[in-house]
């Protein structure tokens, strides 16, 4: 499995061979420098570190500080872990850029969605709500929430009205569609979580890697 860090720029068109509309989330992917290294031996797993995006010291924590000055990089805005199988293909210090994809590569994006704030159960979970005539004290309510002598309590998992949005989101088997290695651009078919700017963690698409896996044995 391989992955990298990027940015969100937004949405645009692009056209296959044939002259087919695709719509694509363009991402800033890379370059991201490899951390630190984790073994099985050592740390109970295996995994790289990447850091995204350089920062100035003045923006960070004096343990922060700390932390890169013993590795002997400069400081990273962003920082994410990568599970992998086979650590012996880097090194600390390793740059890696958006070419690790090619095209036609299926990939899964990793972001916080947008935050909604709070939210009624008719947008947070798709209820019907009930009759909007005039007279009807219903409309968007949630309605009745349990039961009254059996089991006397609402049922754990209830759809209620709360915060709705800003939780991390997985989008699993999107396509590749273009990749753009001196701009550090890829281009991902369809819609990504997140806002514009927000920061996405791509990686293989597991599903694909799985079923690879299983073809072989």
């Amino acid at each position: 499995m391989v992955g990298i860090i990027g940015k969100k720029l937004g949405m645009t068109t692009v056209f296959d061979e044939t002259g087919n509309a695709i719509a694509v989330t363009v991402v800033e992917a890379g370059p991201c420098t490899v951390m630190q290294i984790r073994d099985n031996e050592k740390d109970g797993y295996n995994a790289i570190q990447l850091g995204y995006e350089a920062v100035k010291e003045k923006h960070l924590k004096k343990p922060q500080i700390g932390q890169f000055k013993k590795m002997n990089l400069e400081p990273k805005k962003y920082l994410k872990e990568f599970r992998i199988d086979n650590i012996s293909f880097y090194s600390v210090g390793q740059e890696l850029k958006v070419d690790i994809f090619q095209t036609g590569d299926f990939i899964d994006v990793s972001s916080l969605s947008k935050g909604r704030g709070f939210a009624g159960v008719m947008k947070r979970h798709n209820y019907d709500g009930g009759p909007m005539s005039h007279g009807s004290n219903f409309r968007r309510r949630a309605g009745s929430i349990g039961c009254n002598s059996y089991p006397s309590r609402v049922w754990k998992g209830k759809g209620m009205p709360g915060h709705m949005g800003n939780a991390l989101t997985t989008i699993q088997n999107l396509k590749v569609i273009d990749i753009r290695p001196e701009d550090n651009l890829i281009m991902i078919k369809g819609a990504i979580p997140g806002a514009v700017n927000s920061i996405v963690k791509l990686t293989s698409a597991v599903k694909k890697l799985n079923k690879k896996k299983n073809s072989m044995i």
